[in-house]
């Protein structure tokens, strides 16, 4: 498929991932993790902000294996739009391992939401990150709030750190499960007590409906092997621990340097959370009760 004009591409992940050199636990979930294409197959939308190299099912479910994943959360990727078939048949494919996130960018009707949650999708997810368009319709993100309810969906915002801020209220004004990804994309080089941080710490302390993805350092941090994130992650672990989530963000868009190795991200995460028991909580119970894996 031709790259429309507006598109930039992205780099592919690290194609030699390492071992890590700490085991996860069997059972272990990739709370956050993306399938693209093959375009052939899966075009991308036209209206797409980037366009990455083809990162197909065969090619995400190796990755899992090498690193030691049982399950997986398959996060539908802004590039393919509203056109859900290329999660749709990852989750198929997986035999029963896989569950998914849609996006959330129009409004779906009650025939297309019941053909997602039995292909597999558990929530919907809205961006609110500027290079992928900035703030969604809040009307659509209001109203399928109260539709998906009724699913026992979660709604799932991909922030900048500012947006935090800003969007302060609506977030306060969500009445179902929502997610917070990437640690918020707070920057490290603002520090622990930079005001989005202050923010969602605060959040994930007095809202029993918010969750937070402990992923992505590489989007909080400055260089890797990113473990000026560690201490994020610790601050929010420590705040929450029953809500909190974790994964590789495999295979990393939007990410043009300091591209990750995904087994040195697993060991990362154990640096972060070196407590065998929170671990399994974060990898295991967690993903389990909130996607709702029978």
């Amino acid at each position: 498929m031709s790259q429309t004009s507006a598109a930039k591409s992205c780099p592919p992940p690290d194609p030699n991932p390492s071992k890590p050199l700490n085991r996860l636990p069997v059972g272990a979930w990739d709370a956050h993790c993306h399938v693209f294409g093959p375009a052939a197959k899966f075009p991308y939308s036209a209206g797409r902000s980037y366009t990455p190299e083809d990162a197909p099912f065969e090619r995400l479910r190796a990755l899992h294996a090498h690193l030691g994943f049982t399950r997986a959360v398959i996060v539908h990727a802004s590039c393919h739009g509203i056109d859900h078939r290329v999660t749709l048949d990852a989750i198929a494919r997986s035999g029963g391992a896989y569950r998914g996130v849609a996006n959330g960018e129009a409004e779906l009707s009650d025939a297309a939401l019941a053909e997602l949650h039995a292909g597999g999708m558990r929530g919907l997810r809205f961006n609110f990150v500027k290079h992928l368009g900035g703030v969604p319709d809040v009307t659509v993100l209001t109203r399928m709030a109260k539709r998906i309810a009724a699913l026992g969906w979660h709604l799932e915002l991909h922030l900048d750190a500012q947006d935090l801020v800003e969007q302060a209220e609506l977030i306060r004004s969500i009445e179902i499960p929502f997610v917070i990804d990437h640690m918020g994309r707070a920057k490290a080089s603002a520090g622990l007590n930079q005001k989005p941080f202050q923010m969602l710490l605060a959040l994930m302390r007095e809202n029993p409906l918010a969750w937070v993805k402990i992923s992505g350092p590489e989007r909080v941090s400055g260089v890797r092997p990113f473990r000026d994130a560690v201490p994020f992650a610790r601050a929010l672990v420590e705040a929450a621990p029953d809500r909190i989530l974790w994964g590789t963000d495999w295979p990393h868009p939007n990410i043009s340097q300091d591209m990750p190795n995904d087994g040195a991200l697993v060991d990362l995460f154990f640096e972060a959370v070196p407590d065998a028991a929170l671990r399994n909580k974060i990898v295991i119970d967690n993903p389990a009760r909130l996607y709702a894996f029978d």
